[in-house]
């Protein structure tokens, strides 16, 4: 394994100092439920990664049993053992992603690589987030859309959850984001109409992503972002509400700061934050200290720079108004709305939402399994998937078992 002090080192170049939150929060702060640092692509290279390594649970060294699938008179079997780990490209609270490529043409896939997450359940129940693993899971079945990642399979072990994703190689949109240093209007508008696109989607599949960050939107090869990690969506109809205190605090709402409850248009508010930080370089709200941080979402106003153009100007005006009853996206059709925008004028989203959008940039990749654009501090750790020990407490996690059938990606649950 990859010592903290190395990790450190590796990181050192890449930190930006900004905001954080506090690494010991008082017994009456609401607890947050993913911090930035804890982001489950790694920590953020903003930021220097705790100390306090992620696991110290004693592990099993024996063969783990991969789970028996019923289906149909001949049941196939899909677990770890039909996947190489070639590297490693992300780690976060609950385990690790890793690069893959399927062993085999039982499955016959275009090419067999993929990005697997790797989560361990004694960290998961431990941590009480059995329903936010099983809902990722349950949600990535019922999404299909052209800038959000799909998932392939979804398997267990009697220690690990397991989820198989299109390895998407253009890296993170931080990653391209921290290299530029700001991206153009022109070169920001079209990814925010394509994450624009995506939210949309979800919201009218009854979905509130709530963690909407550059670190959980990751860019393919042609240029397009797609939104990835869904640990903490949650399923929401129109009129209904959360009051769960979840997300990445520079991202969050401030209904959800305040436990008003939140729906749909807290994921507007995020989308704003990161159009900012995309044309700024930096989120709008910034401090060290968690507490002051989330007095300056809740109570001060957004400073517009100068150097953007009055629609850019309006349309985060409209995104970060703190009552979301008067954000641009609230309502039935509030997305339309935002796709209306003067800003958005260009954009054509029928041809957007077929790809027909050629980006401006693509990044430097040289194959399907190129890790260039992953920051070495993850590629550079042993990929390994190591023994964890099993949790004696129940069965948590029946019917996680998925394959998503060729060639269109409908569910197909199987136990």
């Amino acid at each position: 394994m990859v010592s903290t002090f190395e990790k450190k080192k590796n990181l050192s170049k890449l930190i930006i100092p900004s905001s954080s939150s506090s690494p010991n929060p008082s017994p009456s702060s609401p607890h947050v439920i993913f911090s930035r640092s804890h982001s489950f692509v790694g920590p953020s290279p903003r930021f220097v990664p705790s100390s306090t390594p992620l696991f110290f649970l004693e592990e099993e060294e024996e063969e783990e049993e991969e789970e028996e699938l019923p289906f149909g008179p001949d049941p196939p079997k899909i677990g770890p053992s039909d996947f190489h780990i070639l590297r490693v490209v992300g780690q976060g609270a609950f385990g690790k992603v890793f690069l893959v490529r399927k062993k085999g043409d039982c499955f016959d896939d275009a090419d067999g690589v993929f990005a697997m997450k790797v989560m361990r359940k004694d960290t998961i129940i431990k941590k009480n987030h059995v329903d936010y693993m099983k809902a990722e899971r349950d949600i990535l079945t019922k999404v299909l859309h052209p800038f959000i990642v799909q998932l392939r399979y979804s398997f267990q072990t009697k220690s690990k959850l397991y989820l198989v994703l299109d390895f998407i190689n253009g890296g993170h949109l931080f990653f391209q984001l921290y290299r530029q240093g700001i991206f153009s209007e022109d070169q920001a508008r079209l990814y925010t109409a394509e994450i624009v696109s995506a939210v949309s989607h979800l919201h009218k599949n009854g979905i509130v992503h709530r963690d909407l960050k550059p670190e959980n939107i990751l860019m393919d090869a042609d240029g397009h972002v797609m939104l990835t990690d869904f640990g903490l969506s949650k399923e929401i109809n129109e009129l209904g509400r959360s009051n769960s205190f979840c997300g990445t605090v520079e991202y969050m709402a401030p209904e959800i700061l305040l436990a008003k409850g939140h729906n749909k248009d807290a994921d507007w508010w995020s989308v704003g934050i990161l159009l900012y930080e995309m044309l700024t370089g930096k989120a709008p709200f910034t401090h060290n200290n968690r507490k002051k941080l989330q007095e300056k979402i809740i109570k001060e106003k957004v400073k517009l720079p100068p150097f953007l153009t009055s629609e850019a100007h309006s349309l985060l005006k409209g995104l970060l108004q703190k009552d979301p009853s008067t954000r641009l996206g609230n309502g039935p059709n509030g997305d339309g709305h935002i796709k209306s925008h003067k800003w958005f004028r260009s954009i054509n989203w029928k041809k957007l939402e077929a790809r027909e959008l050629e980006p401006k940039f693509k990044p430097d990749v040289s194959a399907k399994d190129c890790t260039s654009n992953f920051d070495q501090c993850w590629t550079a750790m042993p990929a390994d998937d190591s023994p964890a020990p099993t949790p004696t407490a129940g069965d948590h996690f029946q019917g996680y078992t998925y394959v998503a059938p060729n060639p269109w990606l409908s569910s197909r649950s199987l136990d």
